[in-house]
């Protein structure tokens, strides 16, 4: 089996999402069996408790987060949707993936939304994103999912506090099976070996995005942004492959201008 994991893209109005036009087309062109959205994939600033109050802060709506989002998702899923297409007219046999959603910490801030204001109870909802309507398999706010024996969560916590993991060296020793989570910048990698002699790896990458963060500075954001894909996963083995933006950049950016939401 082959798994091609996105990381947090973090999609918000005004930002470039050329890279999930690049992200769509590297997909049909290797066909993974199993595609994995490890969360965060909308933003959500419009329900940020971060900076709320600041001046950065007016002008925020919920409404076009939302819009944004659903773009952005038919951005990422339209050469997939255009392959399928022509292989129905052409009669030949369409791609159709397994396709895993994670929901993130960001797109968790719509149900903690709702949880400190009931009177927005039946208004606004993670259904607004349209993720299932997409293809996906929506799985809740740290609710893990095994495929293939390896782990997919936005991020995996410890201890009684539920804190989260925050080094694939701690995964090893405290999850003991492979995993893949998103949640942090940038990328981090530690293998480990089970009780049966067998190898398993543990994967850090959260950042797949174009755009800086003011919160992080100069120095924050300089951290690696990409996919990963995962050959021969079998019962939690695989071959990891990190692929960077850059790289999908070159290889598919076209001569169009860029867009923005």
């Amino acid at each position: 089996m082959k798994h091609l994991v996105i990381p947090d893209c973090q999609v918000k109005d005004g930002v470039c999402l050329d890279y999930l036009d690049w992200i769509g087309q590297y997909i049909v062109d290797k066909k993974p069996d199993v595609i994995v959205n490890i969360g965060d994939f909308a933003d959500m600033p419009s329900l940020s408790s971060y900076d709320k109050g600041t001046k950065s802060f007016e002008g925020r709506r919920y409404k076009k987060d939302v819009e944004v989002t659903v773009a952005a998702m038919d951005r990422l899923l339209a050469p997939m949707k255009e392959y399928n297409a022509r292989a129905k007219r052409n009669k030949e046999k369409q791609y159709r993936p397994r396709m895993v959603l994670t929901l993130g910490n960001h797109e968790q801030r719509i149900a903690r939304a709702v949880e400190s204001d009931p009177k927005l109870d039946g208004t606004i909802s993670i259904d607004d994103l349209k993720y299932r309507e997409a293809g996906w398999e929506v799985f809740d706010f740290l609710e893990p999912v095994v495929i293939d024996g390896v782990v997919y969560c936005h991020y995996l916590v410890s201890g009684v506090m539920g804190r989260p993991i925050t080094t694939a060296a701690a995964m090893v020793t405290k999850v003991h099976q492979s995993a893949v989570v998103g949640h942090q910048q940038g990328r981090q990698i530690a293998f480990g070996r089970r009780a049966d002699g067998a190898d398993f790896t543990c994967i850090i990458a959260g950042s797949c995005y174009m755009h800086d963060e003011d919160y992080m500075g100069h120095q924050g954001n300089n951290h690696w942004r990409g996919i990963l894909m995962l050959h021969e996963v079998n019962d939690g083995h695989f071959d990891e492959m990190m692929i960077s933006l850059d790289y999908l950049r070159r290889k598919y950016e076209s001569n169009q201008p860029t867009q923005h939401t």
